[in-house]
């Protein structure tokens, strides 16, 4: 992609941060089906009660506890995953903006970018417990 050395021009930078938005949210969306599809496989014949909530399982409230659930087939562990998957597509973007304009030795971007990266990761994994 880069022309030069190690120099990303702002077009290679917007179709580089297009792919990625693309490629996360389908293959989120992608996770997702396969987790839904497999629900509604092993839970066809029951009968919904809409007259109280379940929450979902203690064991599916972490991510640790959702990457090991989902590696054993369970169906709402892949859906979570699969909602996890989207939450770190915008994640992911800021990183890669953070990465391409300290490539573009662009110290004011990169400096608002990491600053907006910190209080993401700060709001997600510490204020969101």
């Amino acid at each position: 992609m880069p022309t030069s050395g190690r120099s990303l021009t702002d077009k290679q930078m917007g179709v580089l941060i297009g792919a990625l938005l693309r490629v996360g949210v389908v293959a989120a969306a992608a996770v997702v089906a396969v987790g839904g599809a497999l629900f509604l496989w092993a839970n066809a014949h029951l009968t919904p009660h809409y007259s109280s909530f379940h929450g979902e399982p203690a064991n599916l409230t972490t991510a640790a506890s959702i990457v090991t659930a989902a590696r054993s087939l369970d169906s709402r562990a892949i859906i979570q995953l699969g909602l996890l998957m989207l939450i770190a597509v915008p994640l992911a973007r800021v990183a890669l903006s953070a990465a391409a304009f300290f490539l573009q030795r662009d110290r004011l971007y990169f400096t608002i970018t990491l600053a907006v990266l910190v209080l993401l990761l700060v709001s997600l994994l510490i204020l969101g417990r």
